[in-house]
């Protein structure tokens, strides 16, 4: 749309009140909201000032004016306000040097997409997220000095089999939660109500269902899009999921691994370049792809540990990252072989299917950089012909020690990953596409902020045991 026919789809839709949402530099959506009658074709060009002081990881205290500057094709009318809300996603400008502001992750997308074009390997990059969470019924954590824990619990738990009151069984199994009918699967109806919020908002989706785990873990998958259309299109699928569940008294959480000794929550991401209208990842080669394909997995590979720090950038992460629970640790590649951290899905031979789906990710990540990265590794990886080695044709969760000897694995902890990314991240520079103070900024940030938080707290289970030692 233009800022006109976004004005007068407001107007259309007696539009009471404009939300101008954008993401942080960790990936969750921050926002705030001005009257209909503040919000005038100016605004697309000039902007709404904010204080960018209290967001994660941007400006100090003493620099923080900021402006959000609505994006036209992102309009859409807010589902879940009272009033008449109109929706925008907004790019970040910073108005002393009066261009977009370097940490906005949104600009960092627009960027990828750009060096992709620059480089003439190719005009678009496609994206197809497949983003997994689980839906609870309650909710309880806590941390003190002297105390710690959490508490989650669904209707559908197995540990419930035995409860009191209406309890009338039909409970997913652990690791067998996948594809069973109702009355198992107990989330039709609140999965397909959050499908059909997000067709209203303009997002395709392909399919839903319950995933492997218990206790309502769940799975949408939108139809693949260009990346940055698709970074945003994750962000609104999440707002959308969270606050369908909450008016329904439900929870959801993104969380890789909320349930202990079940199997906890990915996003796969299939990914593809095109050019001129044509699919460049289909071919001759192995599973029908081609040099250009296997070049960028090439990348991925090579880069693979350093992504995880954007791709994987919680400690949970890497609770799911651990042999045993269907999680892509190998870091090799195959086709239909879901052991393996990158597959080659072989649903179709239409070259316009032809794709890559990375397996190891997961939806805590802030989409736009994440995206971001992994099109930078594969670019990098097709510009300088990284080999990606044989493929692994074989069910890498049950190699022999010998069998798995040189077959690299992806970081055991976050921090192992903010030290790989530390050490490679020229890939991301390439085109300002990153900048090294982004780089610099997220292992400073997730070093203090969340791998030293966890390393300095006892955590409940070394009471279980150490205590009596």
């Amino acid at each position: 749309m233009t800022p006109q026919e976004v004005l007068e789809f407001a107007k259309a839709n007696k539009t009471e009140m404009v939300d101008f949402k954008f993401v942080d530099f960790l990936g969750s959506w921050q926002h705030f909201a001005t009257p209909i009658s503040e919000f005038t074709e100016d605004i697309f060009t000039e902007g709404s000032g904010f204080d960018g002081s209290s967001i994660r990881g941007w400006k100090a205290i003493n620099d923080s004016d900021m402006l959000a500057i609505p994006d036209p094709d992102t309009a859409i009318m807010d589902p879940f306000t009272k009033a008449q809300t109109l929706s925008v996603i907004c790019n970040i400008k910073d108005p002393i040097l009066n261009k977009n502001y370097d940490k906005d992750p949104r600009y960092v997308a627009q960027k990828a997409e750009a060096y992709l074009k620059a480089s003439g390997i190719g005009d678009t990059a496609y994206v197809g997220p497949e983003a997994e969470f689980f839906i609870f019924d309650h909710v309880r954590f806590d941390q003190t000095a002297q105390s710690a824990y959490y508490f989650v619990d669904s209707e559908e738990g197995a540990w419930n089999t035995g409860s009191t009151g209406d309890n009338l069984g039909h409970k997913p199994r652990h690791k067998e939660g996948y594809f069973p009918v109702p009355p198992v699967d107990s989330l039709v109806d609140l999965r397909t109500e959050m499908v059909l919020e997000m067709q209203k908002a303009g997002i395709i989706i392909e399919k839903e269902h319950h995933e492997v785990a218990t206790s309502g873990q769940a799975e949408i998958d939108m139809r693949f899009c260009s990346l940055l259309k698709m970074a945003d299109q994750l962000v609104l699928y999440k707002y959308i999921v969270k606050n369908v569940a909450k008016r329904n008294g439900k929870t959801v959480t993104f969380m890789p691994k909320p349930i202990f000794n079940d199997n906890g929550s990915g996003m796969h991401v299939h990914q593809s370049i095109w050019k001129d209208g044509k699919p460049l990842f289909a071919g001759d080669e192995y599973a029908g792809i081609s040099q250009t394909a296997l070049y960028y997995i090439g990348g991925i590979l090579k880069h693979s540990r350093a992504l995880a720090a954007l791709t994987n950038p919680t400690t949970n992460s890497y609770k799911r990252l651990t042999p045993g629970f269907e999680a892509p640790v190998s870091l090799a590649y195959s086709s239909r072989n879901r052991s393996a951290s990158i597959r080659i899905p072989m649903y179709s031979n239409n070259p316009k299917a032809k794709r890559i789906e990375v397996r190891f990710p997961d939806a805590t990540c802030n989409p736009y950089l994440a995206f971001s990265a992994m099109l930078m590794a594969g670019l990098d990886g097709i510009e300088n012909k990284i080999d990606p080695g044989d493929a692994m044709d074989k069910n890498l969760y049950d190699l022999a020690p010998e069998e798995s000897a040189g077959i690299k694995t992806m970081p055991a902890t976050l921090e192992e990953a903010l030290d790989a990314l530390e050490a490679d991240h020229a890939f991301l520079l390439k085109g300002d596409v990153f900048s090294k103070d982004i780089v610099d900024t997220w292992i400073a940030y997730k070093r203090e902020k969340e791998v030293d938080a966890i390393r300095v707290r006892p955590h409940p289970y070394e009471f279980a045991m150490y205590y009596d030692i």
